[in-house]
């Protein structure tokens, strides 16, 4: 007798009905997706933190750390950019493993019974005599036919579908891309130390002026105590009267035309120039 077949298809269907696209991939969308996030979650970082932006022209400049501190008996400023000394967060997912295990068993047992029965009595019962005289003899004699068959069939299926999945993912702090270490590359060779007052550098103070009365040219530098050149800060006075100067860059360029003291000023930061002439006086002559 045949094995019934319909069990082990119906398991057949149930192992291809699974879903296994659903089943591998959702892990892997879902931690594509938290990239994603620790991404955005990194950039937010920095923008909220490591930058700040000017309210009137929408400029986004980096955040320094200013602090004060005694170097070489003076006070000094030092400026550091915040991103050089503040860890960011960068998350990445470094391993993903999905174990998956699928059971599917199926069996199926026929055993058939049949009780049936019949029987056939042929003719009925007769009788009948033989021989003469002293040597004879009578027999009676009957037919009949009977037959039995037992049988017994039983038909027992048995089917079962197990499938189990185990998600690990890794994640670590990763090193950082190319292009933001550059950045925090750039920002910590900004890192300055100045004065809380300022820098105020000049060419010379001291002029002579020849005797073609050429102007003297003095070139001023500034820094102001974030440590930015403000050239348009610095200021050059003859007695009262102000002496207009020429940007050149980060510097400024006046012209001393005649002798004197000159007052340089920017910011709290205050500078003396002297001013002579070479001409000898008549009085010298004689």
């Amino acid at each position: 007798m045949e094995i019934d077949a319909n069990p082990s298809q119906v398991a057949t269907n149930a192992l291809q009905a699974i879903p296994f696209g659903s089943i591998i991939g959702a892990p892997l969308q879902a931690c594509i997706e938290a990239q994603a996030m620790a991404a955005q979650t990194s950039w937010q970082f920095i923008q909220e933190v490591g930058l700040s932006t000017d309210p009137e022209t929408g400029k986004k400049e980096a955040v320094n750390v200013t602090f004060e501190f005694i170097q070489n008996g003076r006070m000094a400023q030092l400026n550091v950019p915040l991103l050089t000394i503040v860890p960011i967060p960068y998350i990445a997912i470094q391993d993903i493993d999905i174990s998956f295990k699928a059971n599917i068993s199926a069996s199926s047992s026929s055993v058939s019974k049949t009780n049936s029965s019949s029987s056939l009595n042929v003719g009925g019962g007769f009788s009948s005599k033989l021989g003469w005289g002293p040597f004879s003899m009578r027999a009676n004699m009957t037919a009949n036919y009977s037959s039995k068959k037992d049988s017994k069939a039983t038909q027992n299926s048995k089917y079962s579908v197990e499938y189990t999945m185990d998600v690990a993912v890794k994640a670590a702090q990763d090193s950082m891309p190319a292009g933001l270490a550059k950045v925090l590359e750039l920002l910590g060779s900004a890192l300055d130390v100045s004065d809380p007052d300022g820098t105020l550098e000049i060419s010379e103070t001291n002029f002579v002026l020849t005797d073609d009365d050429q102007p003297v040219k003095l070139i001023a530098t500034y820094k102001n105590p974030k440590g930015l050149f403000e050239p348009e800060a610095i200021k050059v006075k003859d007695k009262d009267t102000e002496v207009t100067g020429t940007k050149d860059s980060n510097r400024m360029v006046f012209e001393l035309k005649t002798t004197g003291q000159y007052t340089v000023t920017a910011g709290n930061k205050t500078l003396t120039v002297e001013v002579t002439s070479s001409k000898k006086s008549t009085t010298d002559h004689e």
